[in-house]
């Protein structure tokens, strides 16, 4: 009986034992962990993971193009980058300059200066970061830079955008790459649109055109797609047309290597055309620009909509309705849309009160020049719709159908009547001495030359619009474009 005691009292104080130890291993190994653990990382409280990723991973294709010179990588990148604009805080930014500058170097504080200073940007993990051995490429500067670019100009710190955007330009200078281009062209657009928003858009045209004289030379051809469109808007801002064309005349011809530049090229010089009285030419180029444009681009073909609908009336035209009811559009358009009913009918007093209530809107778009044309050309359209639907009718009466605020009514009256008749635009003759004006007998439209006419003007059209799809799948030459 002792014996099984004694037994059964170590086998108890052998459970413990080994017990003891259990626990013991246990406490030793979750100590060792702790220690070994790194510490928490910041992003849950100032740095979003998924963007400052992203933002690596763009940095990475850019590299990679850089190295093997491949456009359409860089071009991916920028769209990537657009993407993620929305997203874009201090805090990420002075992570991924963290990540990918040298810590304390010239390059580093200057870019850091333009962000605010965030309690949270010390503790960043931002993983490995540059070197002093790291040789930093050109391509990569020019994308930190318009990172900070970017972000200031969201922020609407006009006066740090365009202190950085003038540090970047002056960073251009000396690169000279095809993948270096893609970027110095972005940069090149917000440099231009920093000054713009800030005021003083006058003050870089001198920069603007050393620049574009400097990318001729070095043949750079994207800088110089968008060097001279911002050279066009400067001019434009101001009203200087004339300086525009000469610029325009004299520049390369325009190889269209961007879509989105060719539409603003497009635009432009449309807007030249309409105010040098080119009406025909002008409608082409503001009408290939608004088909030609982004579909996200709501902005910039509701301009090109508004300069086509007063180029149609300034033509004599009406513009069809469609234009009017685009998605996103008819709220903008309606100004004009009521400009053209009152075309249409031939109503001066019509086009006097619409031209009144809509005066701020045509003043903001810079066309209120425009519509003082358009005048003459509703008292054309009035004298065809009462010679079409009268074969006789007096000069009072026509003077007072088109409601002529002159001194002397019908004098006036003969006058318009006469250099319509003159012009073309009907088909009549002046009784002066019944003070009368005798419509003749419409004849078939088939039996005239304007079915004619307008065939020609649409063949010409298509084959215009075949020859340009034609040049728009041949390669630049000297460009090496690889699909990725």
């Amino acid at each position: 009986m002792a014996f099984l005691i004694v037994i059964v009292s170590v086998f108890y104080i052998a459970m413990v034992v080994v017990w003891v130890s259990q626990v013991l291993f246990k406490m030793d190994d979750q100590e060792v962990k702790v220690q070994h653990q790194s510490p928490p990382s910041v992003y849950d409280c100032s740095v979003d993971p998924s963007v400052l990723q992203d933002l690596k991973e763009v940095a990475s294709l850019i590299e990679g193009g850089a190295y093997t010179s491949e456009v359409q990588k860089i071009y991916r990148a920028m769209r990537l980058t657009m993407k993620l604009r929305s997203k874009l805080k201090a805090s990420v930014l002075s992570a991924f300059l963290n990540y990918v500058l040298i810590s304390g170097s010239e390059f580093h504080k200057r870019l850091s200066s333009y962000l605010p200073r965030d309690r949270h940007d010390s503790q960043c993990d931002v993983g490995t970061p540059a070197t002093e051995s790291k040789h930093l490429l050109p391509e990569l500067e020019m994308f930190c830079y318009l990172l900070v670019l970017i972000f200031l100009i969201d922020q609407k710190k006009y006066n740090e955008a365009k202190a950085c955007s003038s540090e970047s330009i002056v960073l251009l200078k000396s690169k000279n790459s095809i993948t270096a281009d893609v970027l110095a062209s972005r940069l090149y657009f917000y440099y231009s649109l920093s000054f713009e928003l800030a005021g003083d858009l006058a003050e870089i045209r001198g920069n603007l055109l050393a620049l574009y004289r400097s990318a001729t030379i070095h043949h750079n051809k994207f800088s110089q797609e968008t060097l001279l469109n911002l050279l066009l808007r400067n001019y434009l801002h101001y009203n200087l047309y004339d300086q525009a064309e000469k610029i325009r005349s004299k520049a390369h011809r325009f190889e269209a290597l961007s879509n989105q530049q060719f539409c603003r090229y497009l635009f432009y010089q449309g807007k030249i055309k309409t105010i040098q009285l080119e009406y025909t030419d002008a409608k082409d180029c503001l009408l290939q620009a608004a088909q030609k444009g982004p579909t996200t681009a709501v902005g910039f073909k509701i301009q090109c909509n508004k300069w086509a609908v007063i180029v149609h009336l300034l033509l004599g035209e009406i513009p069809e309705r469609t234009i009017f009811t685009q998605k996103r559009m008819e709220k903008a358009l309606r100004p004009y849309f009521v400009l053209t009913n009152a075309f249409r009918v031939g109503d001066l007093e019509l086009f006097r009160t619409v031209a009144e209530k809509f005066s701020s809107t045509f003043s903001q778009d810079k066309t209120s020049n425009l519509i003082n044309r358009v005048r003459h050309n509703v008292i054309r359209t009035g004298i065809k719709n009462v010679s079409v639907s009268y074969t006789r009718i007096s000069l009072a009466d026509i003077a007072k159908k088109l409601n002529l605020d002159l001194e002397n009514p019908i004098g006036d009256a003969e006058n318009i009547v006469a250099k319509a008749i003159r012009d073309g635009a009907i088909d009549a003759t002046l009784d002066h001495a019944n003070g009368w004006l005798v419509s003749k007998a419409t004849e078939d439209v088939y039996s005239t030359n304007e079915p004619q006419i307008a065939f020609d003007s649409r063949i010409n059209f298509c084959l215009s619009m075949h020859n340009e799809a034609l040049r728009a799948l041949r390669f630049p030459q000297g460009l090496i474009n690889k699909v990725v």
